[in-house]
């Protein structure tokens, strides 16, 4: 099942820019002035509406599962913030991580996570 999140930023014109330039995404407009943008089946939507009350921000990782994160992670590498290069990690999976134009860190791996 596709999880879509709603994440406040900055600047849609922007992000839409990062997304779009940098990371590769499809980017289209969302109703009432948002951003959808979609890499495989991972999409996140983006407003810059006040909605929480707070700016933008978040606690987590936001991870994408891809087909081929090696490929993925050779076309973005020199163009990226790179939060942490691609790696094996011990809990099963081959990842890496950036942080975006709004200081979201988002994850890109393959593989399953390795139950305990």
């Amino acid at each position: 099942m596709p999880l879509t999140c709603l994440l406040r930023c900055n600047d849609l014109s922007r992000t839409r820019e990062h997304y779009q330039r940098i990371l590769g995404f499809a980017v289209s407009d969302g109703a009432e002035s948002t951003l959808l943008v979609q890499l495989q089946d991972c999409r996140l939507t983006f407003t810059e509406q006040d909605l929480w009350g707070s700016a933008p921000g978040c606690t987590g990782t936001l991870y994408f599962a891809l087909e081929d994160v090696q490929a993925y992670f050779d076309s973005i590498k020199d163009r990226a913030d790179i939060a942490w290069p691609l790696q094996d990690m011990p809990y099963g999976t081959r990842e890496f991580g950036i942080r975006d134009c709004n200081g979201y860190y988002l994850a890109f791996m393959q593989g399953q996570p390795v139950p305990d």
